[in-house]
């Protein structure tokens, strides 16, 4: 009973000294309250913003549009949309989204690896709820950009219509011209 009372006891001092000193860390450049905020935010915008492939084909080709790709370099060197230009999710600042996106109102187009699939070095897929669109999406919203559209669909690499670049990528000749495509 007695070792049973200190136990306790332990468990209450313990919980309280990790509390104390969890109210103590102060970090004035991460704000996980408006961190939160800003998801739900932009969740109601995302679901709006969602487009299918034949849209996201479309869009891409019109002129001042930015196709931007938020993987690593390596997994854009890989395989990666054409025309798409890389930024990486962890070097977003508002300097390094400037240097690829000229106005926060340009039209940018986004993608991740859970958008397609029967690429598994390049394109794997991550775990549905730490889908990179999402904190793209988000990042971009947070930084003032407010012309964000996401590709909705998964997609097989092998049959959808968005051309595709990269080291994975066979080059095919077009039959009908005889030219090698990439």
């Amino acid at each position: 009973m007695m070792s049973t009372m200190k136990t306790i006891i332990a468990i209450a001092i313990l919980t309280v000294s990790t509390l104390s000193a969890q109210e103590q860390i102060i970090n004035p450049q991460i704000d996980w309250a408006g961190f939160q905020r800003d998801v739900i935010a932009t969740g109601k915008i995302r679901e709006q913003r969602r487009i299918t492939e034949d849209q996201f084909l479309a869009m891409m080709k019109e002129p001042g549009t930015v196709v931007l790709d938020a993987r690593t370099p390596f997994r854009f060197d890989q395989r990666h949309i054409t025309g798409a230009v890389s930024l990486p999710f962890t070097e977003f600042s508002d300097a390094s989204l400037a240097k690829v996106i000229p106005t926060k109102a340009t039209r940018i187009l986004i993608y991740c690896n859970n958008n397609f699939r029967n690429a598994p070095e390049s394109m794997f897929g991550k775990r549905i709820e730490a889908s990179l669109n999402v904190s793209t999406f988000t990042g971009l919203l947070q930084y003032g950009y407010s012309n964000v559209y996401e590709l909705g669909p998964n997609l097989d690499v092998r049959t959808t219509k968005l051309p595709f670049s990269g080291t994975e990528v066979r080059p095919t000749t077009d039959l009908r011209s005889g030219i090698l495509q990439k």
